[in-house]
């Protein structure tokens, strides 16, 4: 892995023509990793939504993990499963999905959470929120200081979540984290998520040899 990617969360909202735009983002740039969230909905309709998507982010070699549920995940065949503080453990849900599953925990602002979720075998830290966010309603708020310490003295990486767009993206990216998460900052651009895209990853340095305009 080479300087910092492009991780993909979803709306709330992943019906309608969302696996069309999920294809148009993927299209764009070689995008790390995308989150599957969403709330309030039974396994079967989660699991019915998820499957397009599945195969999409399998087409275009993304990684495709489900948030908080590791039963989803199972049965999705994903590729791992994002952990928040109330969860689950990540050692249990590497026994149920397996050793080369990616597992991501949540550790908003605490350098002790990140360090207990790397001892319990985490594949991946997430830290935020660093901005309000039209998406989640976030209570806790992180400094970058945090992703620099992080980044500086572990080997694991870490990710940027919360209210990052191409406004700010850049003071993230500067830290040194692995990964920038961003959702509304690519879903919700007036020009549409492939542009948004290609924006993101001509902040990150990366050519994906196409003119974003």
């Amino acid at each position: 892995m080479t300087g910092c990617e492009l991780y993909l969360i979803s709306p709330l909202d992943v019906g309608g023509d969302f696996p069309d735009r999920l294809r148009s983002a993927l299209e764009a740039g070689p995008v790390a990793a995308f989150q599957f969230r969403v709330k309030d909905i039974d396994q079967h309709e989660a699991a019915r939504l998820a499957a397009p998507l599945l195969e999409i982010c399998r087409e275009h070699d993304c990684a495709f993990i489900v948030n908080d549920d590791v039963a989803l995940a199972k049965r999705l065949g994903a590729d791992g499963v994002h952990l928040g503080q109330g969860d689950g453990d990540p050692r249990e849900a590497r026994e149920e999905l397996g050793k080369d599953a990616q597992i991501g925990v949540t550790c908003h602002n605490s350098r002790h959470l990140a360090l207990e979720a790397g001892e319990m075998g985490a594949d991946y830290v997430a830290f935020g929120a660093f901005f309000p966010s039209s998406t989640k309603d976030a209570k806790i708020t992180a400094e970058p200081e945090i992703l620099e310490w992080w980044s500086s003295m572990m080997e694991p990486p870490c990710v940027a979540i919360g209210g990052i767009t191409l406004d700010n993206a850049a003071q993230i990216i500067a830290t040194g984290t692995d990964f920038i998460a961003v959702s509304g900052g690519v879903w919700n651009h007036p020009e549409g998520p492939a542009l948004a895209v290609r924006k993101f990853f001509a902040l990150l340095g990366k050519d994906t040899g196409t003119d974003i305009g």
